[in-house]
């Protein structure tokens, strides 16, 4: 008898893989799973981010008029932290997709708490 008898229909969900971000949040670490196939499903929804940003953005109390890409993901990493506080999973993962879309090399995601979202570590593995 196979094992995989019955798993056709559901064969997309068992083998999608996954990438993990890993949000620390005061010396808690949070790993957030991302499907792979949501780096190029919400490609549109990255790029109305990135077009909302090209228009400038508050960050903390400086106005930046071109972010950087680290200080996009900064933003974006300040918007997981907001996402988690109001348990919004959903919210999170989508927040998480832009910056393992944006900066694949990127593994971990150190937010700053006290408001200062340029404090925000982008840390990547060798």
């Amino acid at each position: 008898m196979s094992v995989y008898k019955g798993l056709a229909s559901d064969s997309k969900k068992i083998y999608e893989t996954h990438m993990i971000l890993n949000i620390v949040i005061d010396e808690k670490t949070l790993p957030i799973k991302v499907p792979e196939s949501l780096l190029t499903s919400a490609e549109a929804f990255f790029q109305k981010i990135d077009s909302d940003m090209d228009k400038g953005w508050q960050i903390s109390r400086d106005w930046v008029d071109n972010p950087t890409l680290e200080q996009r993901c900064q933003v974006v990493a300040d918007k997981i932290l907001g996402a988690i506080e109001t348990e919004n999973e959903k919210l999170a993962t989508m927040m998480a997709a832009y910056i393992l879309s944006r900066a694949p090399s990127v593994k971990t995601v150190v937010i700053d708490t006290q408001g200062e979202i340029q404090e925000t570590a982008l840390l990547t593995e060798p």
